[in-house]
Parts: structure tokens; C-alpha cells; sequence
């Protein structure tokens, strides 16, 4: 204020002169990079991939490169720009350790229309999840509203005040100690399925954020101990996979009914589940 360190308490008068220093942000330069896609739709106007496990979506604060976002730039000829410019075409996200579909449009009009979809909850959303123990009915719904964890700011949790958070859930399988489940979001909260199945004591499996992997061990038996460990090792993430996306399609108006094959380590971790279960 005036070429001096300003007060907090002080009030401004006409004709002071009012300085201000600050860094700009840091936006990383977007490149195009050569990255495998698994193309499950594409046309003009928007490509739908089944994104790998530990794939980041886009770049963030020390990942400028090796994103979904490097790849889309690589692969398409145009990408939306709503979303800002490090999100490019970039509709909605998955969890960089979630597996499946997600949608990214080529053009504004595209993303403002799928954007809209989304917000009004008439894209239908069904994934698989592999969760701890199991459910004693074969289907249910999780109503609870999530917000962020109070004690760790980087979590979220079930809590008083949060946002309305629904999700509806079927038993497909039930094994020793797990259970295979196939999940339908309402709503589409931050972590929603990682957190509402902690909430009811049945965190995906191996998921190192919820208290799905080392914590849940050493309830089991000595044998399904040492199968639990031989499965973590297999899948070295929570077992979550986007398994199918209903939507119209924004120019067409077409019905698009999309589903993505679990990628390989899921599938082993339920052939070694299913061998097991036969011999007992």
C-alpha cells in the first residue's frame, strides 16, 4: 500500500495506490503422446475408451505427461476445450486405479450436451467391484451423503451435510471371503462406490485408500490369509471396474449402449476366486 507492506486492518482512501505480487500457476506445454487406446466407440464427435488401471485422465501437479489427455491429443484431430486447457475433451473421470469406460468429446457442443447428460443423471453407470465379505441380501441400495473426510482432506467420507449420494448395488458371485458385485451409480460423487461399500463394512478389494487390503487380512483364517495375500499380489489396486455406459448420443440422439471387457488382472484374481471355490 503506497510502496509499503500493507495492514490487514488498514482502510483504503481515495487516490492510495494498491500493489500486488503473485506468482502465476504453472501450466505444463500439452503434447500429443503415442499411448494405446482401447477404442470401444468412436465417431466425429466423441471417442469412448476403456481406460487401463493407473492411467492418469489428465495432467495434474507433477504428471504433465503419460495422461489420457497425452494420448486423446495424439490420437484425435480436435478435442473440446470447456473443461480448461489441461483437460482437454476430458467429459467426466474415473480414479487413475479404476479400470473401464469413460467418454471424451471432440467438439464444445458435444461436451456442453454430455455435460448436461451427466448432470442430469440420465447417463446410466454400471460397474464391477469385487468387495470384503458378504452381503446378506442380493440387492440393495447404499443412500448416505458424502463429503470430504474431516481428518484427511485428500479422502472422502460418509457425513452429515454432505451431498445426496445414492448407489444401488447386486450380488453376482459370493466366494470365501468376497464378494462379486455389480454396481449402478445415481449419482456420481468423488470416490462414491470406494466409499459407500467402506461405510457398510465392505471396502472394494485392495483398494490401499479405503481399507481394502492389509487391514482386512487379519480377520480371515490362516488359509484364506495366505489366498488374500497371493490375490492382493495380483491386483495392485482396488478392484473396480466401469463396465457399461447408456447415453444418447448428442447429434444423433441414438441410443449408445457401451460395455467394456475387465481388463486382465481383475479377470485372474476371479479365476483363482472360481478355481477355489470348486475344490471346497
Amino acid at each position: 500500500m503506497n510502496g509499503r507492506v500493507a495492514k490487514a486492518s488498514h482502510m483504503i482512501l481515495p487516490r492510495e495506490t494498491v500493489s500486488v505480487e503473485y506468482e502465476l500457476p504453472y501450466v505444463p506445454t500439452l503434447y500429443g503422446e503415442n499411448i494405446a487406446l482401447d477404442i470401444i466407440y468412436e465417431d466425429d464427435y466423441l471417442i469412448v475408451i476403456n481406460k487401463p488401471a493407473g492411467l492418469i485422465v489428465h495432467p495434474g501437479a507433477g504428471n504433465a505427461t503419460g495422461t489420457l489427455v497425452n494420448a486423446l491429443i495424439y490420437h484425435c484431430e480436435h478435442l473440446s476445450n470447456e473443461n480448461g486447457m489441461l483437460r482437454p475433451g476430458i467429459v467426466h473421470r474415473l480414479d487413475k486405479d479404476t479400470s473401464g469406460l469413460l467418454i471424451s468429446a471432440k467438439d464444445n457442443r458435444v461436451h456442453s450436451n454430455l455435460r448436461s447428460q451427466f448432470s442430469k443423471r440420465t447417463i446410466e453407470k454400471y460397474y464391477y467391484a469385487l468387495v470384503w465379505g458378504h452381503f446378506t441380501e442380493n440387492k440393495g441400495e447404499i443412500d448416505a451423503p458424502i463429503g470430504r473426510s474431516p481428518k484427511n482432506r485428500k479422502k472422502y467420507t460418509v457425513i452429515e451435510g454432505g451431498r445426496p449420494s445414492l448407489t444401488r448395488y447386486e450380488v453376482l458371485e459370493r466366494f470365501e471371503f468376497l464378494t462379486l458385485i455389480r454396481v449402478k451409480l445415481e449419482t456420481g460423487r468423488t470416490h462414491q462406490i470406494r466409499v459407500h461399500m467402506t461405510h457398510v463394512n465392505h471396502p472394494l478389494f485392495g483398494d490401499p485408500y479405503y481399507g481394502g487390503r492389509n487391514s482386512k487380512i487379519i480377520t480371515l483364517n490362516m488359509k484364506n490369509r495366505v489366498l488374500a495375500a497371493r490375490l492382493l499380489g495380483m491386483l495392485n489396486r482396488q478392484a473396480l471396474h466401469a463396465w457399461r455406459l447408456i447415453f444418447q448420443h448428442p447429434l444423433t440422439h441414438e441410443t449408445l449402449d457401451l460395455k467394456a471387457p475387465m481388463h486382465d488382472d481383475f479377470e485372474q484374481v476371479l479365476e483363482v476366486l472360481r478355481t477355489e471355490s470348486a475344490f471346497q
